[in-house]
């Protein structure tokens, strides 16, 4: 399956594949946030996950993909660093706004940025119908932003904080995903890359998890938490491997505008699972963010 996917890359097909995958990742991305910052603290919910995919991702690593070239060891310090300060910033946004509040300027940062930085890394270049989609993308998101900002009741003692939190966040997810698109380039095997990812980036957040929970006077109960975390780890696996293939078998701006699609799967998630009100302006600007994508893929 591996020598398949290689010979995919910069092929028609590989473009049709890339495209289902970028897409398929903004769907999971979507339940992913939705689970972090579901009735446990964004930090537990956080901790259990990463524990949970490194205990899944640990004997892949060791016993069956091939070790990493030296070379990967420095990018993936690299990767691991970076992953903390997008992680510790995402869920303490999680803790200042709303979920159809903030996951819209978190998402909204990262095409906008992913889209340079892979003109400057990787020389590719967006053609003016494709920018024209970016822009428009931009508007559904940002006003998503601007209109939460004037107009939502609720939260707003901390509505501020967290919309400069999102920014942030949002910066980090470019960097992220134009970092981890090097790295996934850089090793022969990308299922090297995956496998050793899941396995590092286990490693940070679930001790300060569990510090966090032990410090709590009212504890949840585990059982429950160690549910979300399972579930979790899976959707982190297909959603952070669909999207890392994507970039790898062709554009790494177009996976990323495409990916953000997952603005509209979670604005249908918070109204539907967590009874977050969206209302007919919200549902138009959110219709953009699909129509931006659109663009860019039929000019593509």
């Amino acid at each position: 399956m591996t020598e398949w996917l290689i010979s995919l890359e910069g092929t028609e097909m590989g473009h049709r594949v890339a495209l289902g995958l970028a897409l398929l990742a903004a769907v999971l991305h979507a339940i992913f946030g939705a689970l972090q910052k579901g009735e446990h603290d964004p930090w537990l919910s956080r901790g259990a996950i990463d524990f949970n995919y490194g205990v899944m991702a640990a004997p892949f690593a060791l016993f069956v993909v091939p070790w990493p070239e030296p070379h990967m060891w420095p990018i993936f310090f690299g990767m691991f660093v970076i992953h903390i300060g997008y992680k510790a910033m995402q869920a303490q946004t999680y803790v200042l706004g709303a979920y159809t509040v903030v996951y819209p300027v978190v998402r909204g940062m990262g095409p906008l940025f992913t889209v340079l930085g892979a003109g400057l890394v990787f020389g590719e270049h967006f053609a003016f119908g494709q920018w024209i989609g970016v822009v428009v993308l931009l508007c559904g998101i940002f006003g998503l932003g601007l209109y939460n900002l004037m107009y939502l009741e609720t939260n707003r003692e901390t509505l501020k904080a967290a919309l400069l939190m999102a920014t942030g966040t949002g910066m980090f997810v470019a960097l992220y995903t134009t970092y981890d698109a090097y790295g996934i380039r850089a090793t022969a095997n990308p299922f090297t890359f995956l496998a050793w990812f899941f396995f590092i980036d286990s490693l940070a957040i679930p001790p300060y998890a569990a510090w966090r929970y032990s410090k709590m006077q009212v504890k949840p109960r585990l059982k429950p938490l160690m549910k979300r975390g399972i579930l979790g780890a899976f959707v982190a696996f297909f959603s952070f491997g669909s999207i890392m293939m994507a970039t790898r078998l062709d554009s790494v701006g177009e996976a990323a505008v495409l990916r953000e699609t997952s603005t509209v799967f979670a604005a249908l998630i918070g109204w539907l699972v967590l009874g977050e009100k969206v209302g007919p302006r919200r549902l138009i600007l959110m219709s953009l963010i699909a129509v931006g994508a659109v663009i860019v893929e039929m000019n593509g």
